[in-house]
């Protein structure tokens, strides 16, 4: 295959290091790219008001995917106060890097595989294989939000009659965020969530909402999957609540395998999920949109962590086996996951999550190793 360009952004704190120990095992799996330094990041913040400039913006339009470390988030206040001097009272406000290239790139498709590798002294049950499917640009996370909440938005807000109650709540005493849910957001997750059920042999798709509560949002979200569910005649959907589900999912996980649901929902379930499989030291995730798609570690940038080469790095890994896929090199993606997944049984090599003393650089280098025996 020809060469791939890939955008390069390792991040904040430990995602410098997990993204260096990747980057052992891409080289050991015979991954030809040319990496694309891309900036990004809490530095960005306090130096230039963006966490995500406008030249990283450009450099993605450019690359075939991307993979990312980790970012800094912190609340508005301290945001606030960490900005260089020159950039403070300017009005700039902090938001999160991963949730705008999201929505800048339509990358709509939040794909988060959990699987509960063989050997894994953190697998909450072992044969777990989940593959969570969360809608990554509408909903809670649309970034629709007031406070105070006056004007126009207060009046329509007062024509609702559930409102009535919270009619005496002063404008600056009140924060209100939206919830946005459009057929074709629910439609197409949904779909994509069948599709993968399709392509890898699983029965079932478990639709997960709460239309009981969120009449409009959660039944607007199922309609729309019941009628993509049509088109898949041969795989079964199951509708669940989203409490119910996370009750179901501690007691029995091996039931379920693709799970679509929409943003928060996703959020919340995918990191269930994750601990069930290890933690989030295992948990990988794909920001996937029609033109680019970008992979990650899902767990923080870990700050009191940082510089002490100790994280484990296989959450990160696992992405660019995600990204593998996507590319096509689904060859050196297979070699990557066997090399994960001989590692963990073997048992050799643990990090301090896993209950051992390894590095996050010795991690990388016994799975680049193990890839370069598979690959014999």
């Amino acid at each position: 295959m020809a060469k791939h360009k890939i955008g390069w952004m390792p991040g904040d704190g430990v995602g410098q290091e997990v993204m260096v120990a990747t980057k052992l095992v891409l080289d050991a799996v015979g991954f030809e790219a040319d990496y694309i330094p891309l900036d990004i990041g809490w530095d960005f913040w306090c130096s230039e008001g963006d966490a995500l400039p406008d030249r990283t913006v450009a450099g993605l339009r450019e690359v075939d995917a991307a993979l990312f470390g980790a970012i800094t988030s912190k609340p508005k206040a301290e945001s606030q106060a960490e900005l260089a001097p020159e950039l403070q009272g300017k009005g700039l406000i902090y938001r999160s890097p991963i949730v705008r290239m999201r929505q800048v790139f339509d990358l709509y498709s939040n794909q988060r595989p959990c699987k509960a590798f063989a050997g894994n002294p953190l697998n909450y049950q072992d044969g777990i294989d989940l593959v969570v499917f969360r809608e990554n640009t509408e909903g809670m996370y649309g970034g629709v939000e007031w406070s105070p909440v006056d004007g126009k938005i207060r009046e329509a807000l007062e024509s609702h009659p559930n409102f009535a109650r919270f009619s005496s709540v002063p404008p600056e005493e009140m924060a209100f965020s939206s919830r946005i849910i459009t057929w074709k957001g629910a439609s197409r997750i949904v779909r994509a969530a069948f599709e993968y059920a399709q392509e890898h042999g699983y029965p079932t798709v478990t639709v997960v909402e709460k239309p009981n509560v969120l009449r409009e949002t959660s039944g607007m979200f199922m309609d729309a999957a019941r009628e993509v569910a049509k088109d898949f005649p041969d795989i079964e959907m199951w509708e669940t609540n989203i409490d119910a589900m996370a009750m179901w999912l501690i007691k029995n996980p091996q039931d379920y395998g693709v799970i679509a649901t929409s943003n928060l929902f996703g959020d919340v379930i995918s990191d269930l999920c994750a601990q069930l499989v290890g933690g989030l030291g295992f948990a990988a995730a794909g920001n996937i949109g029609k033109d680019v798609a970008v992979f990650e570690p899902t767990h923080g940038s870990a700050p009191k962590y940082y510089g002490q080469d100790k994280v484990n790095p296989i959450a990160c890994v696992l992405a660019a086996k995600m990204m593998l896929d996507f590319l096509g090199e689904t060859e050196k993606a297979k070699i990557v996951e066997t090399a994960v997944s001989q590692v963990i049984a073997d048992g050799k090599v643990r990090t301090y999550d896993m209950g051992g003393s390894a590095k996050c650089s010795e991690m990388g280098q016994a799975i680049a190793e193990a890839c370069s025996a598979v690959a014999v």
